[in-house]
């Protein structure tokens, strides 16, 4: 008998496979939120009260939320010219206003509170007897569900149990997948993300522990617990303990005169907090925070180890390893779910961040002009990127200029053996 059937797996046996409407639904299911091993309860509300994690979410939703977004076209068949598709519904949509109650900026930072905190973001996508996008409007991810059909086509289940939907209370909503604008954070099979609050349950835990600890520790008059010793018996302990409390509990009454009466003596039982390296703790669930969503920590206000010589590189680290992944699952998202399948050789969306990749100031004057004078820039490049008003064209503002000290090698010296030929050659140069 070989090791397989004495298992009762016989070799031949072909393997089980898993239906295929159960891929998706359980994909999401893998991480949840509830309890963590500190026994603290952590949900995207719970987690919300944090304050490290309130700022990362903050700090990466308005940020994304703030850049510009736009759609383009491209002009030529190599993909390397590009222009506003101003002409395009779906320009004002992204751009300006995706529905009638909510503007761009207020849109796109609701999806990504949602996909920093749930790991998805959904939005219903209205559409016109043209299969144009009208508008979009959120979703709570909360009460989305994906499953497949028997055709392997995916749906999507809406759990309507509020009264955002008018007329549509206590009812599940089925949408098809062009009828649903959906973005999925990391996960295993690409379709649906996995929270990373739930993720991380028992980390955001530990922290939400540490901070429960703190906040009984004042209550309890930032002292630590200790017992009262009476030298006979005490017929309603109690009592005592209540009185106790009562007088002497509490931030309010900290640092109060007390009068132990019959030989009673105060002895302290527990370890203030220096002792326990609770500051030390709650300095490691910041960071351990700011490490689960990519943030550094000078920019939740953390200033421990930031310095003038790296904190420069620190934000320009952000734009690119932070912001840059989920600004491409944006973009990309718009591809698959709001343009046509003939639309998507011809336009693409857009962030600008230009803005954020930008130095101080004396930096960037330098390249400027290292741009102008070596002939890739010209000045009205310059003050588009500055946000100035452009020098007219007949006064130069769109011309490109070279540094006239450059010269080839083969052309060093000329004007010194052969300078009748060179000076004709410079007055012919420049007429």
């Amino acid at each position: 008998m070989g090791f397989l059937e004495w298992l009762g797996i016989s070799p031949r046996d072909e393997p089980e496979l898993p239906k295929i409407e159960d891929n998706v639904r359980d994909s999401g299911q893998t991480f949840v939120f509830g309890k963590a091993d500190s026994g603290e309860r952590v949900d995207e509300k719970s987690a919300m009260q944090i304050a490290t994690v309130y700022a990362c979410v903050r700090l990466l939703a308005e940020t994304v939320a703030g850049l510009p977004l736009h759609l383009y076209r491209y002009t030529d068949k190599d993909g390397k010219g590009k222009e506003l598709a101003k002409d395009h519904p779906l320009y004002k949509i992204l751009y300006r206003q995706p529905n009638p109650e909510m503007t761009s900026f207020s849109f796109r930072e609701t999806m990504l509170v949602q996909l920093l905190l749930w790991g998805n973001c959904y939005a219903q996508i209205i559409r016109d007897g043209r299969n144009g996008i009208m508008s979009l409007y959120p979703l709570l991810p909360e009460n989305m569900e994906i499953d497949r059909d028997e055709q392997g086509e995916i749906y999507y289940i809406y759990h309507a149990y509020t009264d955002e939907a008018p007329g549509e209370q206590n009812k599940d909503i089925y949408f098809r997948r062009d009828e649903i604008f959906h973005i999925p954070a990391l996960g295993f099979n690409g379709l649906v993300g996995f929270s990373p609050i739930a993720m991380m349950k028992n980390a955001l835990g530990t922290t939400l522990a540490v901070e429960r600890y703190g906040s009984s520790f004042f209550k309890n008059g930032a002292q630590p617990s200790g017992v009262l010793e009476h030298p006979g018996t005490i017929k309603d302990p109690s009592k005592i303990r209540e009185n106790w409390s009562a007088v002497y509990g509490g931030a309010n009454n900290a640092h109060k005169v007390a009068v132990l009466e019959e030989g009673m003596q105060y002895k302290p039982i527990s370890l203030p907090p220096e002792d326990s390296q609770f500051l030390s703790t709650r300095q490691f669930g910041v960071n351990e925070i700011c490490r689960i969503f990519r943030v550094p920590p000078h920019m939740v206000q953390n200033l421990e180890h930031a310095t003038f010589s790296n904190i420069e590189h620190e934000s320009l680290n952000f734009v690119m390893h932070s912001l840059m992944p989920w600004l491409v699952r944006f973009e990309q998202a718009i591809i698959k779910d709001l343009l046509l399948p003939e639309e998507q050789e011809e336009y693409f969306p857009k962030f600008n961040v230009d803005g954020l990749l930008r130095g101080d100031y004396q930096s960037r004057m330098q390249g400027y002009a290292t741009g102008i004078s070596n002939g890739f820039m010209s000045p009205n490049d310059v003050r588009a990127l500055e946000q100035w008003d452009p020098i007219p064209d007949e006064q130069g503002g769109n011309r490109f200029y070279l540094n006239g000290g450059y010269v080839r090698l083969e052309d060093a010296g000329r004007q010194v053996t052969e300078p009748e030929k060179d000076t004709e050659q410079t007055k012919n140069r420049w007429k």
